[in-house]
């Protein structure tokens, strides 16, 4: 099992519910848990990452601050449409320390992932690092 930073795959952020200048999507892919995308205050938020191509993802990581459940979607497609549900998970409070959950994909294959946040344990929510288990 290999853990891969995201950014290796050429993942990028193709879309993003929400935006601020000094907490952008980007930095879900840096690696570094110390940078973060913050949402703006409202639910459901949500990202999609693209890959450059198929990946096979045997599991995931995501680390996380007042995430309340997060529901993962995927296609195969070369648009970002027409997602599957993969798997919907409830994270537990953490109060003042990361969220840093491991989540099993049973070597999905996907394009792009959706990742829908759908509840927080306060009206901001963000996401510092996802990381790859092919």
């Amino acid at each position: 099992m290999i853990d891969s930073n995201i950014s290796s795959l050429s993942a990028q952020v193709v879309l993003a519910s929400c935006s601020d200048e000094n907490h952008p999507p980007e930095n879900i892919l840096d690696g570094n848990t110390k940078t973060f995308w913050m949402s703006t205050g409202m639910f459901p938020q949500e990202f999609i990452l693209r890959f450059a191509e198929p990946t096979k993802i045997s599991s995931l990581s995501v680390d996380s601050y007042n995430v309340k459940h997060l529901k993962i979607e995927k296609n195969t497609s070369p648009n970002a449409s027409q997602f599957e549900s993969v798997i919907e998970k409830e994270f537990e409070c953490t109060e003042g320390h990361l969220q840093s959950n491991a989540i099993s994909l049973n070597g999905s294959s996907a394009t792009h992932m959706r990742f829908i946040i759908t509840a927080g344990y306060d009206h901001f929510v963000s996401v510092h690092r996802v990381i790859l288990r092919n």
